[in-house]
């Protein structure tokens, strides 16, 4: 055991959870086996607590370094925020920069918000939309965060949630005279949405433009008709896939425009910061309700979100990555067919991912992570593409790959995969932990 696996069971003891954040648990990946905590990250290498060097072709932060870790260009801008000052009595002007920034790629928007976490930007936008609407009912589609608005959708039916977040939520904590506040709906399917507008009066359409599959059938355009004809607020949550494939929000490439937007994960290339951008018709509504914190008006989370853009901008990013992408994503089915594998790909280009259509997904998907370890990666079966994954490194981790995929055509004829699994198999959805 390590030092990483060492450390967790002790925080098992002292945080709820064992982390703080579901997605980075030990027991999503190689439970009882994986190291856990970072010593150093850079690139894409991420470094153990006893030293391991290893090659992140996983999740990469959970999407938030499309530059890579530790890029020069943002740290050094954080660097001298932190030696000028990170906070004072008087406003930051970065956050002033960088609100003229969104909404100079978002020319449909005129006002800003800013926070620090993907969570507390969707509650904001849920609250300022309900204060501009002057309704409570909001229609979702995609994961939005942790908070009640948004949990209150599993009270009654805890398995509401399960397509779009994770099965198995409990919603225990949230009030239960939230009941009824919140209906989801599937993408694509537009009757489905239009039977809750019909039913319920419906304030707000909260939605990810897109997550798993693409648009159909002018799916988007027919939500944004909808929600104009209802005088209903449309919002469009690209905390995951905003900067991915445009520079910007992913809905530009469909040509529909919400009436406000969320951007995180990405912005900062790992640096706290969210923003929420609307139309000002609806963003003047946050002067009727109270929305304020503290550390909001911190000043790294904004100097590295500028940093970051100008990046980005230069070096236009999102088509390096959504090319990476459909790259990997074409591999992966050559190798499934090179060993007679069926899998389903899901996700953008720039984060993508694949199943094995077969009962041992969860066993496979945990016999890749085991055995991509012992080899030096990070890896499983999902990749948030960054710019430092180098051809280099692909090809190495493709090379790697190939003779898993081998050995699971082995399993798919009658090897045993749960003897050559060293421990439990991976979780694949909400699970309390002892």
């Amino acid at each position: 055991m390590g030092k990483g696996q060492e450390l967790y069971n002790k925080a098992k003891s002292l945080i709820p959870g064992g982390t703080m954040l579901l997605s980075k648990r030990p027991e999503m990946f190689l439970p009882e086996l994986w190291p856990a905590y970072f010593s150093k990250a850079k690139g894409c290498k991420i470094w153990d607590m006893d030293g391991n060097e290893f090659t992140d072709v996983s999740i990469m932060g959970i999407g938030t370094n499309i530059l890579g870790y530790g890029n020069e260009e943002v740290d050094e801008a954080v660097i001298r925020t932190i030696k000028a000052g990170n906070m004072s009595t008087f406003n930051c002007p970065e956050e002033v920069e960088l609100a003229e920034k969104m909404i100079d790629m978002h020319p449909w928007a005129n006002m800003v918000r800013l926070a620090r976490s993907g969570g507390e930007a969707n509650a904001i936008a849920i609250r300022i939309a309900r204060a501009a609407s002057g309704r409570d009912k909001v229609a979702i589609c995609g994961y939005h965060g942790w908070h009640d608005w948004y949990l209150s959708a599993n009270l009654g039916d805890e398995q509401n949630l399960a397509g779009h977040l994770l099965p198995g939520l409990n919603p225990i904590g949230v009030p239960q005279n939230l009941r009824g506040t919140v209906f989801p709906f599937t993408y694509n399917n537009f009757n489905e949405l239009l039977e809750l507008v019909t039913k319920h009066d419906i304030g707000v359409i909260k939605m990810e433009v897109s997550r798993n599959v693409a648009p159909e059938d002018n799916f988007l355009q027919k939500v944004r008709q909808l929600a104009t004809e209802k005088e209903i607020v449309l919002i469009f949550d690209e905390c995951t896939s905003g900067f991915r494939q445009t520079y910007g929000g992913l809905h530009k490439m469909y040509g529909v425009e919400p009436d406000m937007a969320m951007f995180g994960k990405a912005l900062g290339n790992g640096y706290a910061i969210t923003s929420i951008i609307g139309k000002k018709s609806v963003m003047q509504a946050a002067q009727k309700t109270f929305i304020s914190s503290t550390f909001w008006t911190e000043r790294i989370g904004p100097t590295a979100a500028i940093a970051t853009l100008k990046v980005m901008g230069r070096i236009k990013s999102w088509e390096t990555i959504t090319s990476k992408g459909n790259e990997i994503m074409k591999r992966w089915q050559l190798l499934a067919d090179k060993y007679q594998l069926s899998i389903s790909q899901w996700g953008l280009p720039a984060l993508t991912g694949f199943n094995f259509n077969s009962e041992k997904n969860l066993a496979y998907k945990t016999y890749i992570t085991q055995e991509m370890l012992a080899k030096g990666y990070l890896a499983g079966n999902s990749i948030y593409v960054s710019i430092a994954h180098t051809d280099e490194i692909l090809d190495s981790y493709f090379h790697e790959l190939d003779w898993m995929f081998a050995e699971i055509r082995n399993f798919e004829d009658g090897k045993d995969v749960y003897k050559a699994l060293k421990g439990p198999i991976c979780h694949g959805g909400f699970k309390r932990l002892n």
